[in-house]
């Protein structure tokens, strides 16, 4: 028989001051549950809420394409006023983000050759900007040149005035092991500062992986499953036409590879960030997302809070593949030269480009206006379409 039930059962056999007492440890019992369980959800919405590194700096406003213009407000009376007229509201259907997102969010994500555990030193190997859309749901990854000749913000102090710099080694000058910038965000926060300031990219999170995590992390997943289609894509991969399946140590040396240049290479990690992104979205995987980011969180820098993983893990189950799209700039946009560096105090290799053009490219990447059908400055070429994730 139940407490309860005992109680109903001799509840004539007690005496008043007992039934009393019984209530008044009833009404404690209960306060101490609401009590520990509105804790309890206080302690996690405080941990949840809490970002797992330090935050990016603020960034110079985004400047809009030159062809978009205002639109016209009210044209003026006689008397200069504007006349109102009464109007009659209809509800409308107006777009709500999906898992309580943000609506759009933009991530900067960094591969860095960073051998060892810590991130003491390394260049940023892979640069991607990710632009997460929590409306329809989409997701599109544009990647960035590493061997790009850019003005890199705080260096010049440390190095006679020097102030450019390939793109990849922003991230190098402001790791502790040069710490040409002292933020608590150092690399990614400088690399993320640099692409604003060359580009216009506007960044709202980091997240930042160095090669033996990058490893540990596809192990940990079992593996990844790769498909070279034609020959083109084999010759750049250096795989066989077929299905493969990767461990973390193949799967590093294909992202890596440098036989077919920069573009062959950007072309590379575009084929293993789709197949991570079908294992991920594998249903016995999305169930372990947690345990994978509680297991690699001291492994990992970024400045995502739990509650916005939870966001990316939510939406990973709601994503069409056909709406994940990775974009490369036209590759006639850059040339290959020789630029002379005083910090090697020689001529070293970089990619050349306008950074006029490059600047509204990823502006209307940010708008959501490229890679689009018909859209102005959408790539035509077919060797630089957009790949989708099937």
């Amino acid at each position: 028989m139940t407490l309860c039930g005992l109680i109903f059962y001799n509840g004539k056999h007690m005496t008043r001051f007992q039934k009393i007492i019984i209530s008044f440890l009833s009404i404690i019992a209960i306060c101490l549950v609401v009590g520990l369980g509105f804790y309890t959800y206080q302690t996690y919405q405080a941990v949840a809420a809490q970002p797992l590194g330090p935050s990016l700096p603020t960034f110079a406003p985004q400047t809009l394409p030159p062809t978009w213009t205002a639109s016209p407000g009210p044209a003026p009376t006689s008397q200069g006023l504007v006349t109102l007229v009464p109007t009659v509201s209809f509800p409308t259907n107006t777009p709500v983000a999906k898992c309580n997102g943000p609506g759009i969010m933009n991530i900067l994500v960094v591969g860095t050759d960073a051998r060892a555990d810590n991130y003491t030193y390394g260049l940023a190997d892979a640069i991607r900007l990710v632009r997460v859309d929590f409306v329809t749901p989409k997701v599109t990854v544009l990647e960035f040149p590493r061997d790009l000749w850019v003005e890199i913000p705080h260096i010049a102090d440390n190095l006679n005035g020097q102030d450019h710099e390939k793109l990849n080694q922003a991230f190098l000058y402001g790791q502790p092991g040069f710490k040409y910038w002292d933020d608590p965000s150092e690399g990614s926060g400088l690399l993320a500062l640099t692409l604003n300031l060359n580009f216009g990219a506007q960044i709202d999170h980091y997240i930042t992986v160095n090669m033996r995590t990058f490893e540990n992390v596809i192990n940990a997943l079992g593996g990844i499953e790769v498909t070279i289609k034609n020959q083109e894509t084999a010759r750049t991969a250096d795989l066989p036409i077929g299905t493969h399946q990767l461990n973390g140590a193949e799967a590093l040396k294909l992202v890596r590879n440098r036989e077919s240049g920069n573009f062959g290479r950007a072309d590379n990690q575009s084929l293993v960030l789709c197949a991570l992104r079908k294992k991920l979205n594998n249903p016995t995987i999305v169930t372990q997302i947690p345990e994978l980011i509680e297991a690699f969180k001291d492994n990992i820098r970024t400045d995502f809070t739990p509650a916005q993983l939870s966001q990316l893990a939510c939406l990973a189950t709601q994503m069409p593949p056909e709406n994940i799209s990775l974009v490369s700039f036209p590759q006639d946009l850059f040339t290959n030269t020789r630029e002379f560096d005083p910090v090697f105090d020689k001529r070293v290799s970089i990619l050349a480009a306008d950074h006029n053009i490059l600047r509204d490219y990823v502006s209307r990447f940010h708008s959501g206006l490229w890679p689009l059908p018909n859209a102005p400055l959408q790539i035509t070429d077919e060797e630089d379409e957009p790949m989708v994730c099937e």
